[in-house]
């Protein structure tokens, strides 16, 4: 499974943001799809996580600051956020678990992308 995003780059302070990741390959039906963000100096951290079913997960330090949303018939999934901040700068990683098949457990990551949001 590999997992591309894409989206990211410069914004200014109160823009908007729509990350796009697209995981190809043999992802089990049953399974999940998160971003992750690492700030400068900080730990990488959950923004928000969707299953095949469509339930969603949001730390409560994320929950109504970001969305996540994913098309089931390809594996995308989405993150968007409006308002800006330039403390939202980091890179955003894309990331999988399936709960299925021989490989459960499994994750899988993305390369991340960069997002600057600048004052």
């Amino acid at each position: 499974v590999q997992l591309q995003a894409s989206g990211g780059g410069l914004v200014q302070a109160g823009g908007s943001l729509r990350l796009v990741c697209t995981a190809s390959g043999s992802l089990f039906s049953e399974n999940a799809l998160s971003w992750y963000r690492q700030a400068p100096g900080k730990r990488r951290e959950l923004i928000a996580r969707i299953t095949n079913s469509g339930s969603t997960e949001y730390p409560r330090s994320m929950r109504d600051r970001f969305t996540i949303s994913r098309d089931y018939g390809s594996n995308t999934v989405y993150l968007q956020r409006s308002s800006l901040k330039p403390e939202d700068t980091g890179v955003y990683y894309c990331h999988a678990v399936q709960f299925g098949g021989k490989d459960y457990g499994m994750e899988f990551w993305g390369k991340g992308t960069q997002v600057t949001v600048s004052s």
